[in-house]
């Protein structure tokens, strides 16, 4: 699924409406992995009514979500186990995409102060502007690396949107950007949970939890972002019997999303299922060669990588050594959180085999392809120390 911390930040911005051909195909494409498609449609959604502010939203949200794609930052693995995605060095957008998102929430926001300026109680631009501001929020701490503006920025949107649902209850979608606000407030470490305090807010994670799902089961417009919340929620907290159901039906829903049928392997290699995780790995292999939408361009090598990193953890290390030595071999077409994950598992894999010299090699590799890495970090750490049979299991937890 399209999920990652990241997503935890912004899945409050779907709001399509039903009757819009042009919004509808732009999130079409978005829900399948398929930016610059949805960005080139928002845009034209954007010049069919340029005085919509929610339509800037989307052409926004679409850019920050093509970051993080090319970035490896939309999958569950970042979320997973403390929080590694804290600690991930900043990404870089062209000077194109950062006009275009900059762009995008500036004109945004003045659309619909100009509403507000009317009537200070107009829902929809308390929703739009609400919505710029998470957006904003997330781009300033995945971009910039500007903690405190971000949540400035976001503890300001859950306002406005609390607003949206005081003055009209039926909205139902107004209650996401709560739901998510506690449950992330609520899932950072001590540290940030005082940054959380200070702007008013101490998160509970399970409050936010039971207000996405009433999203899930009663949204309108953001209904599939509340359901991809819970999801990474189900993984977080080892639960991966719901995180399945739920990809299950992602999958249903959004076949082009060759991400869902990962996540899928990775939920059911936490249950302990191998044949059922290999299984969906199979079928993203039979998707890519029978050149099926949405799979012709998924490198081969993220379907090694996936095997390789699904045998590690079944303690195969042999097999895995083989689909990890293919995904290596031309790891600059993965994205970088694979690339470099893949040969720090080479790495430890050899070292299981007692194949030190090897190991040192792949070790060397994981630190030259993202040096900033917290996997370079480990890297490092295992060119003068043997990764060992008892280390595997504490990662195991």
């Amino acid at each position: 699924m399209t999920g990652g911390l990241a997503l935890l930040l912004v899945a409050q911005a779907a709001l399509w409406p039903e009757m819009d051909p042009l919004v509808q195909k732009g999130y079409d494409h978005f829900y399948n992995l398929e930016y610059p498609e949805a960005i080139a449609t928002f845009q034209k959604a954007v010049e069919a009514a340029p005085l919509d502010p929610n339509r800037r939203n989307h052409l926004a949200q679409a850019v920050l979500f093509s970051l993080m794609f090319r970035a490896g930052a939309l999958e569950t693995e970042m979320v997973t186990g403390g929080n590694p995605f804290l600690r991930r060095p900043k990404m870089e957008p062209t000077p194109a995409e950062e006009t275009l998102f900059e762009n995008a929430l500036n004109e945004c926001s003045r659309l619909s102060q100009a509403l507000l300026a009317e009537n200070p109680d107009d829902t929809n631009a308390l929703y739009a502007q609400g919505v710029a501001l998470g957006l904003r929020g997330t781009y300033n701490y995945l971009v910039k690396k500007e903690w405190l503006d971000s949540l400035r920025d976001m503890t300001a949107g859950r306002k406005l949107h609390n607003r949206v649902y005081e003055l009209d209850p039926t909205n139902i979608d107004a209650l996401m950007m709560q739901g998510m606000h506690d449950y992330v407030v609520g899932s950072l470490p001590f540290a940030y949970k005082v940054l959380g305090f200070l702007a008013g807010f101490h998160g509970d994670r399970q409050q936010g939890i039971r207000t996405v799902q009433i999203v899930a089961e009663k949204g309108k417009y953001n209904r599939v972002d509340a359901e991809i919340l819970l999801g990474i929620a189900a993984r977080r907290e080892r639960r991966p019997g719901d995180a399945v159901q739920i990809c299950e039906k992602l999958r249903s829903e959004f076949p082009r999303n060759f991400l869902v049928l990962f996540e899928l392997s990775q939920m059911y290699a936490d249950l302990g299922d191998k044949d059922n995780a290999w299984s969906a790995l199979d079928r993203v292999e039979e998707l890519k060669k029978s050149n099926a939408p949405g799979f012709q361009s998924l490198p081969v090598e993220r379907i090694e990588f996936a095997r390789g990193n699904l045998l590690f953890w079944y303690d195969d290390p042999d097999a895995a050594i083989v689909h990890l030595r293919k995904a290596t071999r031309r790891a600059q077409a993965l994205d970088p959180n694979s690339g470099v994950t893949a040969w720090l598992r080479l790495g430890q894999c050899l070292d299981l085999k007692g194949r030190r010299a090897e190991a040192r090699a792949a070790y060397r590799s994981a630190i030259q392809y993202w040096p900033a890495s917290d996997e370079a970090k480990s890297a490092r750490k295992y060119l003068d120390k043997v990764f060992t049979t008892n280390e595997k299991r504490a990662m195991s937890g």
